[in-house]
């Protein structure tokens, strides 16, 4: 979306807004020179920023100013006021800033602020000396993207080879199982970077499959490489059952794998798996008008996720499209006609295989590094090895808010812990303290979660779901790990950021605790 596209209301430039109209931390919508945008106060301070957010064009009005910050209500990218710096993904690109002058008692905005990040190497002020003298990336997912785009906006100077061995990569993936797949999407969103903007910020993408891992050199067909640093990002694959015929499932990781499901895609359409990815998949095929079977071994819908409420309120809308379930079973076998299932079948012409995915831990396992149903790390995503790093669905890493060691596998995560392995490359890393986000997109329902809730001993449910506006608190031993909601962009902001902070009384105020909990 345009960072022109709404210049109505208030014009900041010609008319200005008076001080005293400003409530601290709310922001108010305008224009200025017919840039939309948006002022801030901050105390005694005035901020103003574009008004869309650079990832999907969500309304920065809508959201919520937390400290320096003003964090999106779609995908909780986050931009510095001060700068519009994208400092929290899914967002890489920065948000427009402007110039701000006190008269009186009103505020006018002026022109556009210079640019000081963030496209990669716009922080000039961010010099670095010391340090890695060359730097390799292994996998182009976002983790791989985030760190490359870090170590330049933080003013690495040095070598940076980017391995990225899909010909797509990197890609939105997220897009593949929701609109692309549903035929909402043009191919050319699909990108996460198209090769030029690497060869413009000096990072050599390269195409070649790493195969193995020695101390600090990595090795490749013609040879072996020798880096100062190393960053291993290669994400996790797909899982495919190991059952008769399963090498006939189509699976969903790649932009190709996605044609491929496009271009076989007749009805009846049988996914097998019950997830959030195999979910996404059955409503972007409804979307193509096809009849769509899903197979899951859950008999509650999503429960082991969101609790038995909220799974059944999912399934329910995808019946009302017209999916039909299997639940409570599993396949046995995979044949020309359909999928045998172990009580039953269920015929169809195409089948999608969604069960999970493995984290691509082989070059860390044959290396020698620490394992642990992952690649551990620390708090600053170092393995065990001296120069190595690793981070995104690979990582088990220490959990801050819980102190268990996890490993999670969401895209703003992954993207988020590129950007601080980058930053503990360059010795400037802290310990990493991001609360997890992720969203999945139903028909016209859309699932925002915030936090992590492994287990919980008790689920508090505050709205309605029959009216789409609801919040669920996943809680334990008093404490809440979790918040999921629909309709409710702002409590979900709001609960990410006190979570951050150990607020349970505010986590307790936007969902009570209710006669209504569920327990697992």
């Amino acid at each position: 979306m345009s960072e022109h596209a709404d210049t109505s209301g208030l014009d900041f430039a010609k008319d200005g807004i008076a001080f005293s109209e400003l409530e601290d931390g709310k922001p108010i919508a305008g224009q200025a020179n017919g840039d939309a945008l948006l002022i801030i106060r901050r105390g005694e301070a005035c901020f103003a920023v574009g008004a869309t957010c650079t990832h999907y064009g969500g309304p920065l009005v809508d959201g919520i100013v937390e400290g320096d910050t003003i964090r999106c209500p779609w995908h909780h990218a986050r931009f510095a006021l001060a700068t519009g710096e994208a400092n929290g993904p899914p967002a890489l690109d920065a948000i427009p800033c402007f110039q701000v002058e006190r008269r009186g008692d009103r505020v006018f905005v002026l022109g556009r602020a210079k640019l000081v990040g963030n496209a990669p190497g716009g922080n000039p002020q961010r010099s670095l000396s010391g340090g890695p003298q060359s730097i390799a990336i292994v996998g182009g997912g976002p983790a791989g993207t985030a760190a490359a785009e870090m170590l330049r906006r933080e003013g690495y100077e040095g070598p940076i080879t980017f391995f990225a061995p899909e010909a797509s990569s990197p890609v939105d993936r997220p897009n593949l199982s929701k609109d692309y797949l549903a035929g909402s999407a043009a191919e050319e969103l699909i990108p996460l970077r198209p090769p030029e903007h690497f060869a413009e910020h000096r990072i050599d993408l390269r195409r070649e499959t790493v195969l193995a891992l020695e101390g600090k050199s990595l090795v490749l067909k013609g040879g072996s490489e020798a880096f100062d640093a190393i960053l291993l990002a290669t994400g996790a694959a797909p899982v495919r059952l190991e059952i008769p015929g399963a090498e006939h499932a189509h699976l969903l990781r790649t932009l190709a794998d996605s044609h491929a499901i496009i271009a076989n895609a007749k009805g009846p359409i049988l996914v097998i798996g019950s997830s959030f990815i195999g979910l996404e998949v059955a409503a972007a095929l409804i979307a193509r008008g096809l009849e769509v079977h899903v197979v899951g071994r859950d008999k509650v819908l999503l429960e082991p996720i969101l609790g038995p409420e909220f799974g059944a309120f999912v399934q329910e809308v995808h019946e009302k499209k017209g999916v039909h379930f299997h639940l409570g079973t599993s396949p046995k076998e995979i044949d020309a006609y359909g999928v045998v299932l172990e009580n039953g079948r269920v015929d169809g012409k195409l089948v999608i295989m969604g069960v999970g995915v493995r984290p691509e831990i082989a070059l860390a396992e044959k290396a020698g590094i620490a394992i642990d149903r992952g690649i551990v790390v620390d708090d600053q995503f170092r393995t065990s090895a001296p120069g190595v790093w690793a981070a995104g669905d690979i990582a088990r890493f220490p959990y801050p808010f819980t102190e268990e060691r996890v490993r999670i596998e969401h895209w703003v995560v992954a993207e988020q812990q590129g950007q601080a392995a980058a930053r503990s490359m360059l010795g400037k890393g802290t310990r990493f303290d991001r609360v997890p986000f992720f969203w999945s997109a139903h028909y016209d329902v859309s699932i925002g979660y915030v936090g992590h809730a492994g287990t919980w001993d008790r689920i508090d449910i505050a709205g309605n779901f029959a009216r789409r506006d609801v919040a669920v608190a996943y809680r334990r031993g008093g404490q809440t790990l979790a918040v999921a909601a629909i309709g409710r962009d702002e409590l979900l902001l709001r609960a990410e950021a006190a979570i951050e902070r150990g607020d349970e009384a505010t986590l307790t105020r936007l969902i009570p605790p209710s006669a209504t909990d569920g327990r697992p």
